[in-house]
């Protein structure tokens, strides 16, 4: 069995932290998570205590500095991701056994702690390459309902994990507003020419960020059983899409401008390792195709899944004006995709492709089989057509200026601590004049 799934002490529900607020109930930072973040003080323009970012782990409400408590000697976090699943198992046994309750680390290391309210969250790590996908069956057949009513499904989608190159440079950390972008849209009725300007159809898409940690060499394909070994932890990630723009630009080679404005990362990776007691089986409808041979693996079978909610939240400038936390408008389960996560990086490297330290592999939009579990505008107001009325009676088929969209996330089953992934948000500026 593949260490990434690997359940030891670090995942005993009865552990808990010397760090008090790591132990409270709805925690999403327990002593069993851990998960890896890039940090710098508050206002230090860049730098933090005179250096580049610094390494850092969640837990409760503070963040651990690894450099501060002799974890590691350095900044540079692709470095660390690109540790073997040994070496990263061996750094996770040491988080916890230093952060746990009667440690005698406790008074070194209580010096490398910090309060998440006094730092600034940079991207997790630095991203080198972006390859977006589509592992959602519901998500690609509601979508292609709307834009081919006679063949939603297109024939392919079953037997080979869809994806796109993205653009790596517009990857913005969460709290970083989202400029409403322009483009071209579909003529008017009886015209030719397109139209031009702000989006009128902007979109969230609920995805999650798979970040790569050890690489693979040019020409040297992975294979599923070693898939997993290659990844490194797992990010909220919100793909924002201009659906308008989008509409006119996408055949014959999908879309451009609708998608490299920006996307949206949490600050934290939930490491694999962590994420071990909420695995599940791979299964498929009995209807449907089994995956080609090199897509598939017993392991796979046995583990393959990883059961994560996830929720969208959307916050109105009216009601942040009012000091409403905003709406809920889906909620879905990472564990309803129809491809693997080993499977997306078998499949991206089965050419020969490189992957490198720093990765990002979107998920796609991740929705439910269920109309609340719809993960983007698109879905949840049927194109337009059905807007959805919000709490305050405000109504919403696509995104306004001021809007803020939040993105949560947790694993949690009996017998296991609860752990999340804290949450992805932007809030929508408008189109430059």
């Amino acid at each position: 069995m593949s260490a990434t799934y690997a359940i030891d002490h670090t995942h005993d529900p009865a552990a808990t932290s010397w760090v008090g607020s790591a132990n409270q109930p709805g925690s999403a930072f327990p002593l069993q998570n851990l998960p890896f973040g890039r940090f710098r003080l508050a206002g230090s323009g860049g730098e933090c205590h005179n250096g580049d970012w610094r390494l850092g782990i969640a837990i409760g409400d503070q963040v651990l500095c690894l450099r501060t408590a002799g974890l590691v000697d350095h900044a540079d976090m692709h470095r660390l991701m690109a540790q073997a699943p040994a070496a990263r198992q061996a750094l996770r046994h040491a988080l916890f056994d230093g952060l746990k309750t009667g440690s005698a680390s406790q008074a070194a290391w209580s010096a490398a702690l910090m309060p998440q309210a006094d730092v600034d969250m940079g991207l997790p790590c630095p991203v080198g390459d972006y390859t977006d996908f589509y592992t959602s069956i519901h998500h690609a057949t509601t979508v292609g309902r709307q834009f081919r009513p006679e063949q939603p499904l297109l024939p392919n989608y079953v037997w080979v994990p869809i994806g796109y190159h993205g653009r790596a440079s517009s990857v913005i950390p969460s709290g970083v507003p989202v400029r409403r972008p322009k483009g071209q849209t579909r003529p008017a009725a009886g015209s030719e020419q397109p139209n031009f300007g702000p989006s009128r159809r902007l979109d969230h898409e609920l995805e999650l960020a798979l970040f790569i940690g050890q690489g693979n060499a040019l020409g040297e394909p992975i294979g599923i059983d070693q898939a997993e070994a290659h990844l490194f932890g797992v990010a909220l990630f919100n793909d924002w899409s201009a659906r308008d723009i989008q509409g006119w630009e996408y055949q014959p080679l999908g879309p451009f401008l609708a998608k490299n404005f920006a996307s949206s990362v949490a600050p934290w990776m939930v490491t694999m390792e962590a994420l071990a007691p909420f695995r599940q089986p791979f299964v498929r409808d009995a209807a449907l195709p089994a995956p080609l041979p090199y897509l598939s693996s017993p392991d796979t079978l046995a583990h393959g899944v990883i059961n994560i909610e996830l929720e969208v939240w959307l916050q109105t400038a009216q009601m942040r004006e009012a000091g409403h936390p905003g709406d809920r408008i889906s909620q879905s389960n990472y564990a309803d995709a129809f491809w693997t996560a080993a499977q997306l990086v078998t499949h991206h490297t089965v050419n020969g492709c490189n992957l490198q330290p720093g990765d990002l592999l979107g998920t796609g939009t991740l929705s439910g089989p269920k109309p609340e579990q719809a993960a983007s505008m698109l879905e949840l107001s049927n194109g337009g057509q059905a807007p959805i009325t919000l709490s305050t009676g405000e109504q919403r088929s696509f995104l306004e200026d001021g809007d803020s969209v939040i993105l949560r996330g947790w694993c949690s089953r009996p017998g296991a601590a609860r752990i999340g992934l804290g949450e992805c948000r932007a809030t929508v500026l408008p189109a430059r004049a």
